[in-house]
């Protein structure tokens, strides 16, 4: 610990840290563009943040300049509120004011910091460095007019999948942060998980929205059929007030059907399918000879790294289509059979906490017969965004229940999927009743439990069959399983690999998580937000009667009364992919 005084007053305070840290510490928060968002930080260069330091020549960066013994901070001299409010109006005078018509509204950090220092519109008058605004590719939209050059979705890319996506181009009052070349994400290796959209400050990067498309549905007369995934019940109350990690299961359904959705089904029916189909093939490849280790295959942005970084590898990725997918096929097929109408006519909503799941939708290999198994996908964020113009207050919503016809059952193991290691776990609550033929007595697989992104292993024993698992989430721990597969030393049998750094509460389409706009949260929110939603899930696990996927009544009829058995020529037909190598860059 080191003394330092902050205004006058002195603190003790730990050795290492930033003022802007020592002074948050404190009970200080000093206006800020970089800190406290992820650990993704710039270098100072936005200047927000400035502050007075005794042994500092002139005004300093606090989120970089580091405290000392004896320091005395000034925070609130006319001479730090000044220059804070300058820097802000300098970044104002280059960025496009459109506020009302920015999907960030509300949630924007530059107008929250332009609010607390003072900052005035139209302080500085001049030219505006040209604009580039990409929406080409199916996820992710730029637009460079709104970005203020802070680096924290370049840090994002590298912190969570080692790659450089994003980057700065050109020079000077030319500088734009893209792609390299200024190409399209379209045109890029970008795996479309939107992670770089969680941290952006402003609306330079967002998901693409796809709202207009269920407008155009609805109008249009088709049978508009929504499906939930379980990580957005985790994040959606934040958009209403609600604290991290509240599950709001009910109100959601609830508000799903007053937006005039015909049907209201729960994306835990697909990943309880998603299990039968990708246990059985696990143990095929374990009992006939088949490739391992088996990688799971739910997460649309790993699938698209290892398109691109392991084409080599793809036979290792097991061939089950993601749970909304498998879903939307049986949606557009039995579902369509029982209630007598024609797949062309039934348009499919997938809410997602994922932003890749937008293009993993408009695969060629996600069709059957042409027709999409899925229509639609919104992110938690556009959920909200419907809900607030619809005029429903949420918090006055009653508790719903999902419809319960043909696909309305779901376990606590499809539950869990949401949560790095849950796909592993609800796989092997299954794999160990079918090599044992009873049930696992804990239930709960405490070993592949986690939130944190990295890499966890295990091995269990089952009925004498050792059976050596990792999960990993982010694809700069991916890599790492990755290349042991390349070099021929892995140990593993079946791995879990999620494109988020936590897993689906994390997604690149979950709420927002600001401390800023999150003002009854503690402190360390950042620190414990995976946490939280995480919680909500196995939480939800727990209550359920009913925990394993093979236990579903209405999929142990699904197969009964259409597929036949999982793995079935049908069931292939329907609700397995494949994949295809392909090229970093496009000309």
């Amino acid at each position: 610990m080191i003394n330092i005084k902050i205004e006058g007053v002195p603190y003790q305070v730990k050795e290492g840290l930033t003022i802007l840290e020592a002074a948050k510490a404190c009970g200080y928060e000093i206006p800020s563009l970089c800190a406290f968002n992820h650990g993704e930080c710039n270098s100072g260069s936005c200047r927000v943040c400035l502050v007075e330091a005794t042994g500092a020549r002139g005004l300093v960066a606090s989120c970089v300049y580091p405290v000392s013994e004896g320091m005395e901070i000034r925070i609130s001299t006319p001479k730090a509120v000044e220059a804070r409010r300058r820097s802000v109006e300098l970044l104002l005078s280059n960025h496009n004011q459109n506020c009302q018509q920015c999907d960030k509204n509300g949630k924007c950090e530059l107008l929250h910091v332009a609010n607390i220092t003072g900052a005035r519109e139209g302080a500085f008058a001049g030219e505006k460095t040209e604009v580039f605004y990409d929406d080409v590719a199916p996820a992710l939209v730029r637009d460079t007019s709104k970005c203020i050059l802070c680096g924290r979705c370049i840090a994002r890319c590298a912190n969570a999948h080692g790659l450089g996506i994003l980057g700065f181009e050109n020079r000077g009052f030319h500088t734009i942060v893209a792609p390299a070349e200024n190409r399209s994400f379209a045109d890029s290796p970008c795996i479309q998980c939107g992670q770089c959209v969680t941290v952006c400050p402003t609306g330079a990067l967002m998901e693409k929205s796809e709202i207009d498309k269920i407008d155009e549905a609805m109008r249009a007369g088709k049978h508009v059929i929504v499906q939930a995934a379980p990580a957005v019940r985790a994040s959606l109350g934040e958009e209403f007030g609600y604290p991290v990690g509240t599950p709001v299961t009910g109100k959601m359904i609830a508000a799903l059907r007053r937006l005039g959705f015909e049907r209201v089904y729960d994306v835990n029916f697909g990943a309880d399918l998603t299990i039968m189909e990708e246990g059985t093939e696990l143990l095929g490849r374990l009992t006939k000879g088949g490739v391992l280790p088996m990688i799971t295959s739910c997460s649309p942005g790993w699938i698209n790294y290892a398109e691109y970084n392991y084409g080599d590898l793809l036979p290792h990725l097991s061939s089950c289509k993601s749970p909304h997918q498998m879903q939307g096929a049986i949606i557009k097929s039995y579902w369509a059979q029982q209630k007598g109408i024609a797949p062309e006519d039934i348009f499919v909503v997938s809410i997602m906490p994922c932003v890749a799941k937008k293009f993993e939708k408009e695969r060629e290999q996600e069709k059957v017969n042409g027709i999409p198994d899925v229509d639609a996908v919104l992110t938690t964020r556009e959920l909200a965004r419907m809900i607030r113009r619809s005029g429903m207050l949420f918090n006055r919503l009653p508790d719903e229940d999902w419809d319960q016809d043909i696909m309305g059952d779901y376990t606590g193991a499809g539950v869990i999927f949401g949560v790095t290691g849950g796909v592993m776990e609800a796989a092997l609550r299954t794999v160990y009743f079918k090599l044992t033929g009873k049930e696992y007595g804990k239930i709960v697989f405490e070993e592949v439990r986690g939130h944190d992104a990295g890499i966890r292993e295990a091995s269990i024993d089952i009925n004498g069959t050792v059976v050596n698992v990792a999960i990993a989430s982010g694809m700069k721990s991916a890599s790492v399983l990755l290349d042991e597969i390349r070099a021929g030393t892995s140990k593993y049998q079946f791995i879990e690999i999620m494109g988020c750094p936590g897993g689906c509460i994390n997604g690149g389409g979950q709420s927002y998580v600001r401390p800023a706009f999150l003002p009854n949260e503690e402190d360390d929110i950042l620190d414990t937000y995976k946490e939280k939603r995480a919680k909500a899930l196995y939480s939800e696990d727990e209550r359920q009667v009913i925990r394993q996927s093979h236990n579903n009544p209405q999929i142990k009829e699904l197969y009964e009364k259409f597929l036949g058995e999982p793995n079935s020529h049908l069931s292939h037909e329907l609700l397995h992919t494949t994949y295809a190598a392909r090229e970093g860059f496009n000309d």
